[in-house]
């Protein structure tokens, strides 16, 4: 028996797709209501009957879960300076699959501290001073962390020289203390991928419960990751392959939901002109950045004000009222669709608004310098001018007969040239919606994964043409 079961505990939806690992064909997909609130097995058994009812009864050989629900994991990064140690260590929760509710610098103040125990993390991430560097901040911050009543997990990822004093102190206190790596062993220097890891062992040991995830172990022989995780991995699948396989080189993935616009790049991003200088942090090859005023619904209020309603308008071409009013509709009731031909126009505008500033927020930028000797150039974050793929995904692309009209704001814009975008993309749609399935399917079968990858999400160029 060659079947995989894997499923996606989603905040909304329980999404389950079935695969014949040997033939490598998705032999069927669907989706429940997700139940964490009372049981997980009803939105799961929910996406089985009906899966079941196309398919008939599969048996399956492993079955691999990730999830985002309740929230999905919810995380508080602290470090020293914004611009380098917190920096790293939102960019290693982030990797992880976290939603960062906060990052937090410096020595922490009461108020500051009264603010993250409200805001009731599920893992908190110390970091602060590079290896034999500062010490007293993330001394002040761990004893603050001790003395606030709280008691989650807690990953310590900063200087090595006082780490262990850090560990004792919080340990005195809380139940679940974790030491890893430096997030910024030195200066400049990032190291996150011991600090994604533990991140990621946490959510399995502790999370999953908390949760109620763990209701579904009985059937469910391993939860892997977090979903933005998975598909950060399908991503990662994608672009570089595997030793049997080759991948697509570097790419982009655009996944909008109703709250959030996450955006995932593959690729150095290193400058592609002559005579650049690279400033600030070193990127992730990887890299993971999550937009939260930028949905669909739940944010549509906040994308508006993001966005303007000008910008939405003339990508709609319809008015600034239109605009406003549709949005009203959409914040009044979120289950709320389209009824009319300048609706679904004004739907896809506001999907490309939020690809064009998830995107703008997401790549690297120039700045020109004028000194006696002439002009310079320094470049911060990624250059991905060069990336010739961007995947969509998400429901407002993938149920979209125009998602290339939605993507389209991920394209270098000749009015913006400092804005680092990606010039001639060609777009491949996710149209059934595998990513975070095969990221799952990568962890044991990474070259069925790639193949399937490439096999089942949807080429189309920017005249929406299918190939």
């Amino acid at each position: 028996m060659a079947n995989v079961l894997l499923i996606d505990f989603g905040s909304t939806y329980t999404k389950i797709t079935a695969i014949d690992v040997e033939r490598e064909v998705i032999l069927g997909t669907a989706r429940g209501i997700t139940t964490v609130e009372t049981d997980i097995m009803e939105g799961l058994n929910q996406a089985l009957d009906k899966l079941f009812a196309t398919t008939g009864r599969l048996e399956f050989a492993k079955v691999l879960g990730c999830s985002s629900a309740a929230g999905g994991l919810k995380m508080v990064a602290i470090g020293l300076v914004p611009e380098l140690t917190a920096e790293a260590a939102k960019r290693a929760a982030l990797g992880a699959g976290a939603k960062v509710l906060g990052v937090y610098c410096h020595e922490l103040s009461d108020y500051e501290l009264e603010e993250i125990v409200g805001l009731k993390p599920e893992i908190i991430l110390l970091a602060g001073g590079t290896d034999g560097g500062n010490k007293e901040v993330i001394l002040h911050n761990a004893k603050m962390l001790a003395a606030s009543g709280l008691n989650v997990p807690v990953v310590v990822a900063g200087n090595k020289s006082v780490a262990p004093a850090v560990v004792k102190m919080l340990a005195a206190t809380m139940t679940d203390v974790y030491h890893t790596e430096n997030v910024m062993p030195r200066l400049n220097e990032l190291n996150i991928e011991p600090a994604r890891a533990t991140i990621r062992d946490v959510f399995l040991k502790r999370i999953v419960e908390a949760k109620g995830l763990n209701k579904a172990n009985k059937f469910v022989d391993r939860m892997v990751m977090p979903t933005p995780a998975a598909v950060l991995r399908a991503a990662e699948l994608l672009s570089r392959g595997t030793d049997n396989e080759p991948g697509l080189g570097d790419l982009m993935v655009v996944d909008i939901g109703g709250a959030t616009t996450d955006v995932y790049s593959i690729g150095k991003g290193e400058p592609s002109k002559p005579a650049v200088a690279l400033r600030g942090l070193p990127e992730p090859f990887a890299k993971r950045t999550v937009e939260g005023d930028l949905g669909m619904r739940y944010s549509a209020g906040a994308l508006l004000k993001a966005a303007g309603a000008r910008l939405i308008g003339s990508y709609a071409e319809t008015s600034e009222e239109a605009v406003v009013a549709y949005v009203a509709k959409v914040e009044a009731n979120i289950e709320y669709l389209p009824q009319t031909a300048e609706e679904e126009r004004i739907e896809i505008a506001m999907g490309r608004a939020c690809t064009k500033l998830s995107a703008d927020r997401h790549v690297g930028q120039l700045e020109t310098y004028f000194t006696p000797f002439g002009s310079t150039f320094v470049q911060t974050g990624k250059d991905l001018t060069g990336v010739t793929t961007v995947v969509g995904t998400g429901g407002v692309i993938i149920n979209n007969p125009h998602p290339e009209a939605i993507l389209r704001g991920i394209v270098f814009e000749e009015a913006n040239p400092h804005i680092l975008k990606p010039q001639q993309p060609e777009f491949l749609i996710d149209r059934q919606y595998i990513m975070a399935a095969m990221g799952l399917l990568g962890e044991d079968y990474p070259d069925t994964a790639v193949r399937m990858l490439k096999k089942y999400i949807v080429r189309r160029d920017s005249h929406g043409t299918e190939k």
